[in-house]
């Protein structure tokens, strides 16, 4: 571990933070009422036909953030696209208030557009704010995540409860102002001035082996988190009603994201202090998953209440490994892509993982009627990839 000296964050880095703590607050909010909305508002929905607009409106953004990234990098600009998108998903918004599916449909449009130019673009800009101090990438797209959890829990916790209470358009219009709000820091925020072209030891093969290996890490992490993810429900589910512990559903329900955050805020000061390689915070990531998937493994499929300090500790682990793969793949990309068109690296980033996850899907019919089994494939893949990084990083 090395300490970090002569580098410091920037007051961009925290308005960057608060901007997209708005923009997923709103989202998220969004996200959380737009079902509901449909079935049991003016629309009347049924309830399949309701999670299929759900699934439309979820999967599209993987285009959009491609399209927004291009128009980014190439065209508008990666500030411009960033107001454009926030006008976008707001106007968005606030077309949901219109009574009927053709403002329903035309407002999810326009949160997917602007969306797409949004997330990409704001990740590619605020990632060029370390170019020249590349020993903090892995803490300053670590705040960036740290942001961007609070902003959903916020958005779902607020927007969700007002949404439901006082009404869908009071939901929808408080999203649109939050949204609007998350383009003032934006607009504060200096112009890029680093230099593009930064100095590298790193080969142009070397860069996109590294590039490639992360992605494909990140995008296994994910894969096995879908297959697992059954067991957790069920288990959090199970332990809910056995459970002596005053702990309320939502809490249940929204636990791991809870304890996201303050891992992520001791992640944030330990690496804006001490530098390690990313691929040595990648190899503790995948070893912290191994234990909480192991511990997960360890618990029976019928639970009672001592197993809920287990399950705890299970997602705890789980949390700390999240936070050493998450940011992580972000700052590597930055770090070996080429600036000017990171923002399209960056989308087409979801790809891999996309992927992977759609392969689970297609052959876990049997993963999903065999829980323990998904778990078990879990833990072994995580300990092979942990003792992988381990021997990459002692020949590095």
């Amino acid at each position: 571990m090395e300490k970090i000296v002569n580098q410091s964050h920037s007051k961009e880095t925290f308005l960057y933070a608060i901007a997209s703590t708005l923009e997923r607050a709103s989202y998220y909010g969004l996200r959380a009422i737009i079902v509901l909305y449909m079935i049991e508002g003016i629309i009347k929905m049924e309830r399949s036909e309701a999670l299929a607009v759900y699934g439309w409106f979820t999967v599209s953004f993987v285009i959009s953030k491609i399209l927004g990234a291009i128009l980014g990098d190439l065209i508008l600009g990666n500030k411009k696209a960033i107001v454009l998108g926030g006008i976008i998903q707001s106007l968005g918004a606030f077309s949901l208030c219109i009574p009927s599916t053709t403002g329903l449909y035309v407002g999810l449009a326009l949160v997917v557009f602007g969306g797409g130019l949004y997330s990409p673009n704001i990740c590619s800009n605020f990632g060029k704010l370390y170019l020249n101090k590349t020993k903090l990438l892995d803490a300053g797209f670590t705040m960036f995540f740290l942001a961007l959890n609070i902003g959903a829990f916020i958005g779902i916790i607020s927007i969700g409860t007002i949404g439901e209470k006082h009404g869908w358009n009071i939901g929808f219009i408080i999203a649109g102002i939050m949204m609007l709000s998350s383009i003032i820091p934006i607009l504060l925020v200096k112009d890029n001035e680093v230099e593009l072209k930064k100095e590298t030891t790193t080969s142009q093969k070397q860069r996109i082996v590294f590039i490639s290996f992360a992605l494909f890490l990140v995008g296994v992490f994910w894969a096995i988190y879908e297959i697992s993810s059954i067991r957790i429900f069920n288990l959090q589910l199970q332990l809910r009603e056995v459970s002596t512990l005053n702990i309320s559903e939502g809490i249940w329900s929204s636990f791991d994201q809870m304890l996201f955050i303050p891992f992520s805020l001791l992640a944030f000061i330990l690496w804006t202090y001490f530098y390690n390689s990313q691929f040595f915070k990648l190899m503790i990531g995948f070893i912290f998953g191994a234990i909480s998937y192991g511990i997960i493994f360890m618990i029976p499929e019928i639970p009672s209440d001592q197993h809920t300090v287990l399950y705890i500790i299970s997602i705890s682990f789980l949390s700390i490994a999240e936070v050493h793969i998450s940011p992580v793949v972000y700052s590597t990309l930055t770090q070996y892509g080429n600036p000017k068109y990171l923002a399209i690296l960056i989308s087409l980033a979801f790809i891999p993982t996309r992927f992977l996850s759609y392969l689970v899907s297609s052959y876990s019919e049997g993963l999903y009627e065999n829980q323990t089994l998904a778990i078990l494939i879990g833990v072994i893949s995580m300990c092979v990839l942990s003792l992988v990084l381990m021997v990459y990083n002692q020949k590095r």
